[in-house]
């Protein structure tokens, strides 16, 4: 994370500021020629063993430690050239809600006021700081993507005072890694990766980096929990920390006692800005393979599905028949997509792909993410009220997803609810009602008109707008086919029945309740 500019992250408190901050670890890999020997390649950077004294707290401290990990971990600073009208500072966050971008972007236009104001700006070169370290004898540094992001210049300064110009060899925005170069006529010193998945909760780590400008600041604390989901991204997996990190920590290394980096200093929740005992870190041993690919070529080669999809829930389980929850929804499959070709379904549940279990939609989007463009793999299929297998051969990431259609028919305006009895009002799509949700001339479907209070609808999540583009397994373009669709799942003593609906834009799966209470 850079002092000026932090990577906010989602919070659950609008007023929360949260400043990013991140690091990253870097898998082996051969070691580049340069022009001294290999001979005269020193191990990577060790620590001596502590010795535990009850309860695991160190008797040394971490002092040792730190003085065998600081030569390798290095500053980094970036110039960059700030244009009229455009806050820097928010280019470096991630992507938010609405409420809480327009938040931070009121909140960084009265810094930036406070700095001489917009005239003064433009034009201006930006200085930022942030973190990283060394993982190569010859000179192949990790930090995060957001810490050089836009900039111009890049200076590696090292703990001996010593600095350097780096170039960008790789990055990948998804994880917020990027992996640097400078050239040096010497082996520097460089750091071991460890396990990240051995850390448990409760073990000691202490985080390095340079926060807002102080280098070679270490802090220590605890593992407090693994397996978080920020959700900045279909990647998150991080660790959470207590060992304050700041802005400018982002991009610096997390240690556990033997000194191997088993992580990157990656966010904080934080509702003053600075650090309040919560911070989150990329574990080691998925960064590795981000770091390995950008090594060898740039980018990272992920594998591409083509589904919408949305989390299964205990209405929606009873709804398609599911003896659980686990499983992803397919709410849209995108045309001419490896999941289309596989024959995969809009209503599908997909509850294993390859050899994993997928119990969430996180989990669907790392397995596929795994799997190289071009191999193959086995789905297992919820459908029809029981499992399917489809073989699917993994695509290349299309540079932006299209906006699924659906063909329609104009219809004359007219109102229903019918003897259904769930609490919905439902009319035609007309295009007067087209233009006024903002939908495509060919969308295709029932608007709901208006549901009842403390209603099955009401309480299913149906909302005035919303659009009932299918009902169970079919789809629907009058208010009397809905009524009829829903009415025979009446019959049938279902207790739910799935609703695709169109919202804001976006489909989505609601497991409309059927039998009251």
């Amino acid at each position: 994370m850079t002092e000026s500019t932090d990577r906010a992250r989602r919070s659950p408190k609008t007023k929360a500021l949260a400043a990013a901050l991140l690091i990253t670890t870097i898998l082996g890999g051969g070691i580049a020629t340069h022009a001294w020997s290999q001979a005269t390649v020193a191990p990577p950077v060790a620590a001596p063993s502590t010795v535990p004294a009850p309860y695991g707290i160190p008797q040394l401290g971490f002092a040792d430690l730190a003085d065998k990990v600081k030569p390798a971990v290095v500053n980094i600073s970036t110039q960059e050239r700030v244009g009229g009208g455009t806050s820097a500072d928010m280019r470096n966050l991630p992507k938010m809600p609405k409420q809480m971008e327009e938040m931070f972007k009121r909140y960084f236009e009265q810094q930036q006021r406070g700095q001489g104001g917009d005239d003064e700006n433009r034009g201006r070169t930006k200085r930022s700081a942030g973190s990283g370290f060394i993982i190569d004898p010859a000179g192949w540094i990790v930090t995060n993507n957001h810490v050089v992001d836009g900039a111009t210049k890049i200076t590696v300064t090292m703990d001996d005072g010593s600095s350097y110009q780096a170039t960008v060899k790789g990055r990948d925005d998804k994880v917020d890694l990027a992996l640097l170069k400078i050239e040096a006529s010497r082996p520097l010193p460089y750091l071991p990766f460890g396990n990240s998945d051995a850390a448990r909760v409760g073990d000691w780590v202490i985080a390095v980096g340079n926060p807002f400008g102080l280098g070679g600041s270490v802090t220590a604390g605890i593992i407090s929990a693994h397996n978080r989901n920020l959700h900045a991204g279909p990647y998150d997996d991080f660790l959470q920390i207590d060992a304050p990190i700041n802005p400018g920590n982002s991009g610096g290394p997390l240690f556990n006692q033997q000194g191997q980096v088993i992580g990157i200093s990656t966010a904080i929740y934080s509702p003053t800005g600075g650090s309040v005992g919560i911070g989150f870190a990329i574990p080691s041993n998925l960064v590795s393979k981000v770091v390995s690919e950008l090594r060898q070529h740039g980018t990272v080669n992920r594998g591409w599905l083509g589904v919408q999809m949305q989390p299964m829930t205990d209405q929606l389980a009873r709804a398609v028949g599911r003896p659980n929850a686990d499983g992803v929804l397919i709410n849209r499959v995108e045309e001419d997509s490896p999941a289309a070709r596989a024959k995969l379904q809009q209503g599908d549940v997909i509850t294993a792909f390859g050899n994993r279990p997928i119990k969430s939609p996180r989990d669907l989007a790392v397995a596929v993410g795994d799997t190289k463009a071009g191999q193959s793999a086995r789905m297992t299929v919820w459908r029809d009220g029981k499992e399917h297998t489809l073989n699917v051969t993994v695509g290349a990431p299309k540079p932006a997803d299209k906006q699924a259609s659906a063909s329609s028919n104009d219809n004359d305006d007219q109102s229903a609810s019918g003897r259904a009895a769930v609490g919905l009002a439902l009319a035609p799509l007309s295009n007067e009602k087209r233009k006024e949700l903002d939908l495509p001339s060919t969308a295709k479907g029932v608007v709901v008109q208006r549901v009842t209070p403390d209603s099955q609808a009401a309480e299913s999540g149906i909302e005035r707008g919303d659009v009932i583009v299918r009902v169970g397994d079919d789809a629907v373009s009058t208010p009397a086919e809905a009524i009829a669709k829903i009415r025979k799942a009446q019959d049938e003593k279902r207790a739910a029945v799935p609703l695709l609906v169109m919202r804001e834009g976006a489909t989505y799966y609601v497991a409309l309740q059927l039998a009251q209470g």
